[in-house]
């Protein structure tokens, strides 16, 4: 195979969690907070996602303090609590057939660990990661952050050039620039004309469906 490790994101790349979970999290959270005004649609939601980013968003657009930044958390708190996003079609047999022919699957993402493990539980389809780095309060510690990374080198040796960040944001392409390795942008769990151009200009590879990563992954 081409590479030893894939570091995988999260939301929108392994499960279509903003449309099944983040995006009807925001809408209660404006019917709560700003109910004089109205939700951005699905496609400006994932625009937000991208640039500013949400918590810049949060604090800039919308003006959300501190307080309220709590009470947001904790509205997307409970919509994450016990729902388990679908993965994308593709995604569980890749991680498996990965991992049958002796590679390492990593999770770098801004959801918490617990609910990470707790989709792959449900819905996996018996896929299962070797480690996960969810969300940390901790800035050092999360993604953009190349700390992630280097505990896997840690952990289990890999060169830089053995591992590749499959991302669908900014986050992962800041840290695989950061960390030395490369990027494959996921293109199937949005289709926002922006954000695809700037990754596919951006990303050292870009694949619009699961199934193109997996042929590109598993060839020799």
């Amino acid at each position: 195979m081409k590479f030893k490790c894939l570091i995988l994101d999260h939301d929108d790349t392994s499960v279509s969690s903003t449309a099944e979970i983040h995006y009807p999290a925001h809408v209660e959270t404006i019917k709560q907070m700003r109910p004089h005004l109205e939700p951005v649609s699905l496609e400006n939601w994932f625009r937000k996602n991208f640039e500013p980013g949400v918590m810049e968003y949060f604090t800039g657009e919308l003006g959300f303090t501190e307080e309220e930044i709590k009470r947001e958390y904790e509205i997307w708190r409970s919509f994450n609590e016990d729902a388990n996003p679908h993965f994308f079609k593709g995604i569980p047999e890749l991680i498996l057939e990965f991992q049958k022919r002796g590679g390492i699957i990593a999770i770098v993402s801004h959801s918490e660990a617990d609910n990470i493990a707790r989709h792959y539980s449900v819905n996996g389809a018996g896929a299962k990661p070797d480690i996960i780095f969810g969300w940390d309060y901790d800035a050092s510690k999360r993604k953009p952050s190349v700390w992630p990374v280097e505990q896997i080198i840690d952990k289990w040796g890999f060169s830089r050039s053995e591992m590749l960040m499959v991302d669908d944001l900014k986050p992962g392409l800041e840290m695989s620039r950061s960390a030395g390795i490369k990027i494959a942008g996921a293109g199937w769990g949005q289709r926002v004309p922006e954000i695809e151009s700037h990754m596919r200009e951006q990303c050292d590879y870009y694949f619009k469906e699961v199934s193109e990563l997996t042929e590109f992954v598993l060839s020799r």
